[in-house]
């Protein structure tokens, strides 16, 4: 084993203070790692850390010198989590729009996968963020699609490049998570459709043949494998958390 895999692991969670972020860096942390938490939002990272001794960065993922900035010191784990999502048909999306989307969920994953591997040795986890829009396309959502498919093209080109290092790249790709995100999505159905909260969330899972929001802890757990040394093996991999969608 590596020591990354032997003593306590150097881990990194972008968009860290909220969501699918929040409980992954909050579970590396109840596993005892050492965990380094980024956003925008200094404030919401106090609250994911809530005394658990993780450290805190501010840090735009769509900045290279503010990326540059955070792998002063390697990382053994890295899960690009950060991304934005856009709920807009194509004829609705502006330039603005597109170019803000593909800033925050791709390049911005490109950018934090780069300065990891300038550090990183073998035993390293590479781990971004998917979606079920990694995998298929959604009218509603073109310009999230378009970014979490590239999201997936990067990690899958990745870790074709690192294998024989012993490090992995892989991407989990859940359905909708009861996360902010989703909470804004259904919101916006709310108001298009004039339907209560129950209804619009319905309308969100609606594809997943479970039929319920996908949990945080359901992704962080994903993560916490493909992290694990049990995961050596796994590469290159999309791990679809739908529910039998995908």
């Amino acid at each position: 084993m590596s020591a990354a895999e032997t003593q306590a692991r150097r881990v990194l969670v972008t968009g860290g203070g909220s969501g699918i972020g929040r409980e992954v860096a909050r579970d590396f942390a109840a596993s005892g790692d050492a965990v380094t938490i980024c956003g925008r939002n200094a404030a919401a990272l106090a609250e994911t850390d809530g005394g658990r001794g993780m450290t805190i960065r501010t840090c735009d993922v769509t900045d290279e010198t503010q990326v540059a900035a955070l792998f002063e010191t390697p990382f053994d784990v890295v899960v690009a989590n950060a991304g934005l999502g856009t709920f807009a048909k194509i004829g609705a999306t502006t330039l603005e729009m597109w170019n803000q989307t593909l800033a925050v969920t791709l390049t911005g994953v490109f950018l934090t996968f780069r300065e990891a591997l300038r550090g990183m040795g073998p035993g390293g986890r590479l781990i971004a963020i998917g979606s079920t829009a990694s995998l298929k396309g959604g009218a509603p959502v073109p310009a999230y699609a378009a970014a979490k498919h590239g999201v997936l093209g990067l990690v899958r080109s990745v870790a074709q490049d690192v294998a024989q290092k012993g490090i992995t790249c892989n991407a989990v790709c859940p359905g909708f998570v009861a996360t902010p995100m989703a909470d804004k999505a259904a919101e916006g159905l709310m108001a298009r459709f004039d339907v209560p909260r129950e209804k619009a969330e319905a309308m969100l899972y609606g594809s997943n043949p479970v039929g319920r929001m996908i949990t945080v802890e359901e992704v962080s757990a994903a993560v916490l494998y493909l992290a694990s040394p049990g995961a050596a093996m796994v590469n290159g991999h999309a791990l679809a958390l739908s529910g039998g969608e995908i």
